[in-house]
């Protein structure tokens, strides 16, 4: 689809409520989401986009920003004739989330921000988010397979199955350089600011050994957003939908039941 410019790819399951997922800033749609797409269809429509910059979309401008996300989000969304969807995001997709809820607040009927951040700088201490934010921009500069070998580790816990590992890696040898800096540099703002404005019921997951966004990040979006529950997965790292996809499609489920319309 022609969204603003832009081609955004996308997958479409299912029947039923809207389920909207988003993506991290590695991999892409299909790959990071496969087991929601197959397994939450059977009672949701389900879309995963692959975001511009990955997968089968095409690159934005590097100073999109979330802003420029956000509206892209939003016309897909609107023409797809999707209304009310619960919008599910992990990592850079959660910050994703938490600002379309603020710029569009009458559209997402829930919110799951997984392993998400209100930002690197609005989450991670100031050093932190300024090194992360310097090995995203160099990165973009490597080979795929440097790429995948820098990140990939970072992404799961230690008892991952390599088959899942292996699937995911793959999807990130096809990253896209420039738009990896664009979703690096979006990831990299910050949006506390966001979180008091959020009105949708929102649901926050993460696991207990995610390095990349550890429990003091759960806990300070936990504080800030009202309407708001924390799960916590235990013995699983940051991409915890592929990590532990049973445990994970449960908690989602639940919540979706109770404010899917």
């Amino acid at each position: 689809m022609d969204v603003e410019g832009l081609r955004v790819a996308y997958e479409r399951v299912g029947a039923g409520p809207a389920v909207v997922l988003l993506h991290g800033y590695v991999g892409d749609g299909a790959t990071t989401w496969r087991r929601q797409l197959d397994e939450l269809s059977d009672q949701f429509t389900v879309v995963a986009w692959d975001a511009p910059g990955a997968g089968g979309s095409s690159d934005p401008p590097e100073s999109f920003g979330m802003a420029g996300y956000s509206a892209c989000l939003a016309g897909l969304i609107t023409g797809l004739g999707i209304e009310r969807p619960t919008l599910v995001g992990l990592s850079f997709g959660g910050a994703l989330a938490i600002d379309f809820g603020r710029r569009y607040p009458a559209i997402p009927n829930a919110l799951v921000l997984v392993s998400a951040y209100a930002g690197w700088a609005g989450s991670l201490p100031a050093d932190v988010a300024e090194k992360r934010l310097r090995q995203a921009l160099a990165l973009a500069e490597v080979t795929p397979e440097e790429f995948r070998a820098t990140l990939l580790p970072t992404m799961f816990s230690q008892a991952t199955a390599p088959d899942a590992l292996d699937a995911f890696g793959d999807s990130m040898l096809a990253f896209h350089p420039a738009g990896f800096r664009a979703m690096a540099l979006a990831s990299a703002e910050d949006l506390r600011d966001a979180l008091a404005h959020l009105r949708a019921p929102t649901l926050l997951v993460y696991g207990d050994k995610d390095v990349r966004a550890p429990l003091d990040v759960a806990r300070g979006l936990h504080a800030e957003i009202r309407d708001c529950r924390l799960v916590v997965l235990p013995g699983v790292g940051h991409v915890c939908n592929v990590e532990a996809p049973h445990e994970f499609d449960n908690v989602v489920r639940r919540f979706l039941r109770d404010f899917s319309t």
